[in-house]
């Protein structure tokens, strides 16, 4: 009778072990994810960018060129894994770019006054959107995650099976100083 109390206490714990590593494992999933759907909309944001300055540069505008030589060589790398550092680091590079080609625009009212030109910011405004809200959803999963991998006494299996804490996105403060309201959205 001792033996068959044993084997079902180590029955029920092998199974409550690979529940919580199932767990771990489908919230890991969500969180990669997630960071890819960042990934994405952050290059469809670039390339509604990369529109605005190709309609400058067809303005004739000096500027245009110029940003155009700048916007090609920051070009986000795709990554099939991407990290929250590569996240980052894309978000740091066009950081302030958006903010100059705007400005351009106000120098240029013939350039803001374009139908494609409105159309390029209005699909990069989407863009931006999208990108906040993955961002959101990004760090709402990790929050789940790490609750789960932190918490005892998942923590315990989460630290065995190797299951790291992950870190989480952090908004970039410029982005409060781009003007919502120059092109009309």
């Amino acid at each position: 009778m001792t033996t068959i109390i044993i084997i079902g206490v180590i029955a029920l714990l092998v199974l409550w072990v690979i529940s919580v590593q199932n767990r771990l494992v489908k919230e890991d999933e969500i969180c990669k994810n997630s960071i890819k759907q960042i990934s994405v909309q952050q290059t469809s944001r670039y390339d509604a960018l990369e529109t605005g300055v190709k309609i400058a540069r067809e303005e004739n505008l000096v500027e245009g060129e110029n940003y155009e030589k700048i916007i090609g060589m920051r070009r986000p790398a795709a990554s099939a894994n991407p990290t929250v550092a590569e996240i980052n680091a894309q978000e740091s590079a066009l950081g302030g770019f958006a903010a100059r080609l705007m400005a351009v625009a106000e120098q240029y009212p013939q350039l803001k006054g374009t139908e494609a030109y409105q159309e390029a910011m209005k699909k990069y405004y989407e863009y931006e959107d999208n990108v906040r809200l993955a961002r959101m959803t990004f760090n709402d999963t990790v929050t789940k995650y790490n609750r789960d991998v932190r918490a005892f006494p998942g923590s315990v299996i989460a630290s065995m099976l190797g299951f790291p804490v992950r870190e989480y996105l952090e908004d970039r403060p410029e982005k409060a100083d781009l003007p919502k309201d120059l092109f009309n959205r």
